[in-house]
């Protein structure tokens, strides 16, 4: 792919990913939205036409959201695992989680689409939200703020489960606190 045209890839899969984080916020009622491929390459600067050069169809597109999203959040985790406190990061990374995952509601029956039709896996999403979440456990354990015995795998499957328990009224506040006492249950 030619400079100019990864650069206007790069620049949809970003407005893409911004559209569904407006969606998810106007959304927070549980409501279902639809992404809008014209607000979207609009907001990218480019043409409907260049939209669909790179990526054929919508689930295409979120797709490329999600791999981005999802690797930008576990790519951060071990400098912001190794800038402080660990229990304090662990804490500030599940907020980047919660983000997140509210992007992805906005992705509502296409996300589950992409997922029943294998092009976005959950043992992947699993695995790779495991590893970002070692680096926290590894430098609290070393650093004697966290329990030795905890697995990176109970902490992923404890943040899906808030998520997944909090009463749709009160989302992402009642998640917040949810994940507060995980982290307090680390220590």
């Amino acid at each position: 792919m030619r400079a100019d045209a990864a650069r206007k890839r790069e620049q949809v899969v970003v407005a893409a990913g911004d559209e569904l984080a407006d969606l998810a916020l106007a959304a927070r009622d549980g409501s279902e939205v639809r992404l809008s491929l014209d607000r979207v390459a609009a907001r990218a600067g480019v043409g409907v036409a260049t939209l669909y050069r790179h990526f054929p169809n919508r689930e295409a597109l979120l797709e490329a959201v999600y791999r981005q999203e999802l690797t930008r959040l576990c790519d951060a985790a071990p400098e912001m695992a190794a800038t402080g406190p660990a229990d304090e990061r662990l804490l500030a990374w599940m907020h980047r989680y919660l983000d997140f995952v509210d992007s992805k509601r906005a992705m509502g029956m296409s996300l589950r689409a992409m997922v029943a039709s294998g092009a976005i896996t959950q043992s992947d999403t699993r695995a790779r939200l495991t590893a970002a979440v070692a680096h926290f456990l590894d430098a609290g354990v070393a650093a004697g703020i966290f329990r030795s015995d905890v697995r990176p795998d109970d902490v992923v499957a404890a943040m899906a489960g808030a998520v997944i328990a909090a009463e749709p009224e009160q989302q992402r506040e009642q998640t917040e606190r949810l994940l507060a006492l995980l982290v307090n249950g680390l220590r």
